[in-house]
C-alpha cells in the first residue's frame, strides 16, 4: 500500500515532482511493510478498559494470528501475553511487529508501559476508532468490532507515534494542571462565598473593589455577622477586632463600612445559616490559596530549567503564563514539551485548533467556518488567556486589537489572531534560544529582573531564589548577559542604600547573580 501521491507541482529549485503523504507522518508504516513483506508484519491491537483489555494479533493483510482474548492488567498476565506474542512471532515467522493501543483516559497506560519495553507502541484516538468502526459495522459496537477498527485505522496510517515525556516536562505538565485545577476551584469558591455573603450582609461585598485583596474584609464579616453588629461596634470596636487578628484597614474604609451598616437592608431569614456556609467556604478558599502560592514558586523553578523562560522577555508575559505555556504545550499523553518536537508554529496552533473548519466539494468551498471542535482544549485555553493578557498589557497587540475592532471583527476572532501571531514569536524565541526582539517593541522586559520581582512577592527563601536565577541565567544567550545585568546593577545600588533587613538579604544575592552573568558587581559604599 503506497503512502504517497504526486501533487503535480514541481519544485522551483530542482524541478523534482513534489510528493506528500496521504497518511499522517507519524503513522506511516509502508517502508517497514515493504522491507519485511505484508505476511511478515504483525500488528497487535489492544482495546483497553478499566483493569483489563481485549487484544489480538494480525498480519498486515488482516489474517488473525491470535484470536481476540481478555488480558488482565497485572504483571503476571502482561508477562504471559508477551511470551505468547513472542511465540506467535516465531511460529508465523514475523520479521517486524508493532503494538497499537487505543487511548482510553489513563487506562491504556499500563499496557503502553508493559509492551513498550520490547515493542514499538502506537496510539489510536477513540474518535478514529469510532469512524473506522461505523463504516464497517454501523450500529454495532463490541470489543471485537473495536479491535477490527483499531487494525483498519493502523494500516491506514492513524496508529500514531507519540514522543516520550520524561523528567522536567512530565513534572511541569502535572504541576501546571494541578495549579490550574486549584485556581478554578478557588474561583468557584469566590462566587459561592459572595452569594452567601450577600444573603447575610446585603451590599457589604460591593463596598470593596476586590473583597479578596485584603483578608480583613472577610474577617470583619466573620466577627460581626449582621449590619447591626457592625454598627453597634463602631470604629473602635472594628479597629480593635482587626488589631486582635493582626490585620489592618484604612480609617476611611472603616467609615464607609459603618455608613453602610447604618442604612443596610435587612438580611435574609436564614442569615445565620448563610453565615455558617460562607465561613466554611472561606476556610476552604484560604486553604487553596496556601496551596497555590508554593506551587507557583515550584513552577517558576521548573520554568527556569527550560528555554520557555525566555518568554519572560516578552512584554505582557509573566512567570505564571510562561510556566503554563511550557506545561500546556503538550498533548494529553506522550509529550511535545521540548520545542524540537514541533515542526513550526503552525504545529502549535494546529494542536490548539486555532483555525477555522472547512467544507469543500466540487465548486463549493466554505473555507471560513467555525473554529474546529476537536483539539487540545487546554492548550487552546492557555493561548487564548495569553492573548487576552497581551491585548491588555502589550501596546503592540493592544493597538492591533483596536484596529481590528474598528473594522468590525469579533472579540473571539481578535483573540485568535493575537494568539496566532504570538505563537510565531514563541516558536522563534524558544526554538532559536532568543530574547524578545520585535519591530513594534520599544523596550523588551528583562528576565532576571522579572524573576526577582516575582520571588519578592512570593516571599521565596533566598537559597531557592538564587538557584532559580542561576538556572534562568544558564538558559540566556550570552549576547543578552549585558542587557540583563543592567537592571540588576540598579537594583543592587538601591539595596545597598536601603536599611530594611529583607532588602539587605536580597542585596547579598545580587552580586552572585551578576557574577553568573559575567559582570563585575558593584562594591558597597555604605557601612553595614
Amino acid at each position: 500500500m503506497s503512502s504517497t501521491f504526486t501533487t503535480g507541482r514541481r519544485s522551483r529549485k530542482n524541478s523534482q515532482v513534489k510528493r506528500a503523504f496521504i497518511h499522517r507522518p507519524q503513522g506511516v508504516l509502508s517502508p517497514r511493510v515493504e522491507k519485511c513483506g505484508p505476511h511478515r508484519f504483525g500488528i497487535a491491537c489492544f482495546d483497553c478498559h478499566k483493569g483489563s483489555s481485549q487484544w489480538m494479533l494480525c498480519d498486515f493483510y488482516g489474517k488473525v494470528l491470535i484470536e481476540p482474548q481478555e488480558l488482565l492488567h497485572t504483571r503476571g498476565h502482561f508477562q504471559a501475553a508477551l511470551a505468547e506474542l513472542r511465540q506467535a512471532s516465531q511460529r508465523h515467522r514475523l520479521k517486524d511487529l508493532i503494538v497499537v493501543v487505543e487511548r482510553t483516559g489513563n487506562y491504556h497506560q499500563p499496557v503502553q508501559r508493559a509492551f513498550g519495553k520490547d515493542y514499538e507502541v502506537r496510539i489510536v484516538h477513540p474518535f478514529t476508532t469510532k469512524q473506522f468502526r461505523q463504516s464497517a459495522d454501523p450500529g454495532n459496537k463490541t470489543d471485537a468490532t473495536d479491535l477490527a477498527a483499531i487494525f483498519r485505522a493502523t494500516i491506514t496510517g492513524f496508529g500514531l507515534l507519540e514522543p516520550a515525556l520524561e523528567g522536567i516536562w512530565l513534572t511541569s505538565r502535572l504541576m501546571v494542571r494541578h495549579r490550574r485545577d486549584l485556581v478554578e476551584k478557588r474561583a468557584a469558591l469566590r462566587c459561592q462565598i459572595r452569594e452567601h455573603l450577600e444573603h447575610a450582609l446585603p451590599g457589604y461585598a460591593a463596598l470593596f473593589g476586590d473583597p479578596w485583596a485584603n483578608p480583613a474584609v472577610l474577617e470583619l464579616a466573620r466577627r460581626f455577622p449582621s449590619p447591626e453588629a457592625l454598627h453597634t461596634a463602631g470604629r473602635e470596636g472594628l479597629h480593635g477586632a482587626l488589631r486582635e487578628a493582626r490585620m489592618r484597614m484604612q480609617p476611611k474604609t472603616l467609615d464607609r463600612v459603618l455608613a453602610w451598616a447604618a442604612n443596610a437592608p435587612s438580611p435574609a431569614p436564614a442569615a445565620s445559616i448563610h453565615q455558617r456556609v460562607w465561613s466554611a467556604l472561606a476556610a476552604d478558599f484560604h486553604e487553596k490559596t496556601k496551596q497555590i502560592e508554593p506551587l507557583e514558586r515550584e513552577l517558576a523553578m521548573l520554568l527556569c530549567q527550560t528555554p520557555y523562560v525566555l518568554l519572560l522577555s516578552h512584554p505582557g508575559i509573566n512567570v505564571v503564563s510562561a510556566a503554563e505555556l511550557a506545561g500546556r504545550a503538550l498533548p494529553r499523553s506522550g509529550g511535545r514539551g521540548p520545542i524540537a518536537n514541533y515542526a513550526g508554529p503552525r504545529s502549535i496552533t494546529g494542536r490548539a485548533g486555532l483555525f477555522p473548519s472547512r467544507y469543500q466539494t466540487h465548486r463549493t468551498d466554505l473555507s471560513h467556518g467555525r473554529i474546529i471542535r476537536c483539539a487540545n482544549r487546554r492548550l487552546r485555553a492557555t493561548l487564548m488567556m495569553v492573548a487576552e493578557n497581551l491585548i491588555k498589557c502589550n501596546f503592540w497587540y493592544g493597538g492591533k486589537a483596536q484596529i481590528w475592532r474598528s473594522h468590525g471583527r469579533e472579540a473571539r476572532d481578535i483573540h485568535v489572531r493575537v494568539a496566532g501571531r504570538f505563537t510565531r514569536t514563541l516558536f522563534q524565541m524558544v526554538a532559536g534560544r532568543k530574547v524578545y526582539n520585535h519591530r513594534g517593541c520599544r523596550e523588551r522586559n528583562y528576565i532576571i529582573h522579572k524573576l526577582i520581582e516575582f520571588h519578592q512577592q512570593a516571599n521565596t527563601p533566598p537559597e531557592e531564589m538564587l538557584a532559580c536565577l542561576n538556572a534562568a541565567a544558564a538558559q540566556l544567550p550570552e549576547a543578552a548577559y549585558a542587557d540583563e545585568a543592567a537592571p540588576v546593577r540598579e537594583l543592587l545600588e538601591r539595596c545597598q542604600r536601603a536599611r530594611r533587613s529583607g532588602v539587605k538579604k536580597l542585596g547579598s544575592l545580587l552580586p552572585l547573580v551578576l557574577a553568573r552573568l559575567g559582570v563585575q558587581p558593584l562594591q558597597s559604599t555604605t557601612e553595614d
